[in-house]
């Protein structure tokens, strides 16, 4: 069945909140929206076009039960849930959400930062608690400090243009480098362990894919300069759980503020370990996060860097504008 306005455009794991808006741009399509994320349980077989958030794996199963499927635009710039193969196989397209947050994240980044740079959270937490002092509470600036960026696209060129001004020094490694950006905004691209031994801070801006899995493990996290702190807002599967915690007991690291864990949904449905296929590995890995949220050197946020207003909004708006490319016989965002 070809696509056209008649197609039916199904959207999984979107908030009640954005419903409207998403309505008013699509109110010439045929469209569901659904807040919960997709299973096997709901899917929708009369599904032409999918749109979903990160927290809905797309699988091979979910896909044979939509044969009508066409498009699945991921409304998010990583796509690590869909399975890429299976559709592929089913000659179904993939878009996604290139540049929506290179700010917001950023931002958030820097706000991670400054949280451990500054023991924001132990300041807070021990005036709240009605202990008005600064004893234990020193912290670092970060002036002149190596700030190493893992990954230089769209959001990792912006917290280095965030880090020019405050005056720190920044080194990049990215697997395909971006000479006339180093160039323009002053920074060195160095290999991945030069990098880990330069960098005060080091911040990961790059995919989830299998040859970025686990990045950061335990024999290059020994590498990282001793007082060093790790930032993550990318895909918690980019650091080996186990490593950042032994760094961490082990001081090697002064801290960590992460934005994502690896199986991170694990710990928000835990029925999920014991469904999975390998429960002792899901069941370590969820007991490892635990420990690294509760650790008193690191600052975890709920996957939270992309959601402010302005960033969900572009999300929306590019993702309708791929579903309306898509129907139009054009797709600028395609991945697969």
């Amino acid at each position: 069945m070809p696509v056209n306005k008649k197609s039916r455009v199904v959207f999984y794991g979107l908030w009640p909140e954005l419903h409207n808006y998403t309505r008013t741009l699509l109110r010439a399509y045929s469209c569901a929206l659904h807040s919960e994320k997709i299973s096997i349980d709901n899917v929708d077989p009369h599904t032409d076009i999918l749109a979903v958030f990160i927290e809905s794996p797309v699988t091979k199963e979910i896909m044979g039960k939509m044969s009508r499927l066409k498009l699945i635009s991921a409304m998010s710039t990583g796509y690590d849930h869909i399975d890429l193969k299976a559709a592929k196989k089913g000659n179904i397209s993939v878009a996604n959400v290139p540049t929506y947050g290179e700010n917001t994240v950023a931002e958030h980044t820097f706000a991670l930062i400054l949280g451990l740079t500054r023991k924001l959270f132990e300041s807070v937490k021990r005036v709240k608690e009605g202990k008005y002092d600064f004893d234990g509470l020193r912290g670092m600036d970060l002036k002149d400090k190596t700030l190493g960026i893992i990954g230089t696209g769209h959001i990792g060129s912006h917290v280095i243009r965030m880090a020019k001004g405050f005056d720190m020094q920044v080194v990049a490694y990215d697997v395909k480098p971006n000479r006339q950006l180093s160039k323009t905004m002053g920074f060195a691209y160095v290999s991945l362990n030069e990098l880990l031994k330069k960098s005060d801070i080091v911040s990961l801006h790059t995919p989830l894919f299998k040859e970025t899995y686990h990045l950061i493990n335990k024999k290059n996290i020994k590498l990282m300069k001793p007082g060093s702190l790790l930032i993550n807002t990318a895909r918690g599967g980019l650091v080996e759980p186990e490593a950042l915690l032994q760094a961490l007991n082990e001081k090697r690291l002064a801290g960590a503020g992460l934005d994502v864990l690896e199986d991170e949904n694990l710990l928000q449905n835990f029925e999920e370990v014991m469904n999975c296929g390998d429960n002792a590995c899901k069941l370590k890995t969820s007991l490892i996060n635990n420990l690294i949220i509760d650790h008193p050197n690191t600052i975890v946020t709920p996957h939270n860097a992309f959601n402010s207003t302005e960033a969900l909004q572009r999300i929306i708006d590019v993702t309708v504008s791929n579903i309306k490319d898509f129907i139009a016989g054009r797709l600028k965002n395609k991945v697969v």
